[in-house]
């Protein structure tokens, strides 16, 4: 009898590339530290004295070069998943991912394909500073040819890796900073994560909270809080933000008639400000309010720990915001 298992974040994304490695021969890591050091949030540690310098390899600090080389050896068959230490350093293969990665295939004709899978991670919340606590994960949900997820649960970090290794196209995986110490059960029966729709992780039909990623746990934690003012908030995980499953958030729009979107990214430009615009579009006449946003204050996060809190957004923050647009503040 298969019983529940109870695990991090971090040993969730570690048991899925094990189990990758495992299956595949073609699949490998590659990045800064992933082996010796066992990676810079130790999700690798251990991996490089099971399988190997051949399948765990350490690179120079150089994006622009290790990135290159993942897609060369993507569209010669093999399974790279190549780890990004942070997306702050993603910028540094931007030409490789937006002008390569993304678009081979196309300029190919179809002939070639780009099996390859970016994980870096993202977002603030461990006095990182400035340099080191983007959250970059609606700049590359921008690009076409790009597969963009954000895993925001233990289980999806356990299975969404191999979906995307499954995919053949190039698939980013950003995983939240926060979230790597987060604890949860899975489901024994569960043994796969859908890599193309949101999905519901509470029921409400008072308002609606859209989220995802390493806000995920602050919007449960605020439907907690508002659940104990007779507030029911329904929560879904948009989980891939490339293609956008709008539909999801669409149809729970239309049960709750109210939307509040949650987003680490700063306001102006963000993911959140494209699925209210779809959101407006596509559900004018079942709002019965505007839809709203919690995002980030713009400004560059600061490494003071009560600076950085009040730069983004919490589940206070979240509440306070969904009885505001229920009208009870």
């Amino acid at each position: 009898m298969n019983l529940p298992q109870r695990m991090t974040y971090r040993e969730a994304c570690r048991q899925a590339i094990r189990q990758a490695l495992l299956e595949d021969p073609r699949t490998f890591v590659m990045g800064e530290d992933v082996g010796k050091y066992g990676g810079c949030y130790a999700v690798t540690k251990g991996l490089l004295q099971e399988f190997g310098p051949q399948r765990i390899v350490d690179t120079p600090l150089a994006e622009n070069g290790f990135v290159g080389a993942g897609i060369g050896a993507a569209v010669a068959g093999l399974r790279p998943i190549v780890e990004i230490m942070t997306c702050n350093f993603s910028l540094l293969a931007l030409d490789q991912i937006l002008n390569n990665a993304a678009t081979l295939p196309h300029m190919s004709g179809g002939q070639f394909a780009v099996p390859l899978v970016i994980r870096m991670a993202t977002g603030a919340g461990r006095q990182l500073a400035a340099q080191h606590s983007h959250s970059l994960e609606g700049w590359y949900a921008h690009i076409p040819g790009l597969k963009v997820l954000a895993p925001g649960t233990v289980s999806d970090a356990r299975f969404m890796l191999a979906a995307a290794l499954a995919d053949p196209n190039p698939v980013l995986l950003f995983e939240h900073v926060a979230l790597y110490n987060l604890e949860d059960t899975i489901d024994p029966g569960l043994a796969q994560a859908g890599i193309s729709t949101a999905r519901v992780l509470r029921t409400g039909r008072h308002l609606t909270l859209a989220s995802y990623g390493g806000t995920i746990p602050r919007c449960l934690d605020a439907a907690e809080r508002l659940a104990a003012q007779g507030i029911e908030a329904e929560v879904v995980d948009l989980r891939v933000l490339r293609p956008l499953d709008d539909d999801t958030v669409a149809a729970s729009v239309a049960r709750t008639r109210r939307c509040l979107i949650v987003d680490e990214g700063w306001r102006s430009g963000s993911l959140s400000a494209e699925l209210a615009a779809r959101l407006s579009e596509r559900c004018f006449y079942e709002l019965d309010a505007p839809v709203r946003r919690v995002c980030s204050r713009e400004m560059p996060v600061p490494y003071a720990a009560h600076l950085e809190a009040a730069v983004l957004p919490g589940a206070d923050q979240v509440a306070g915001a969904a009885r505001a647009l229920l009208g009870r503040d």
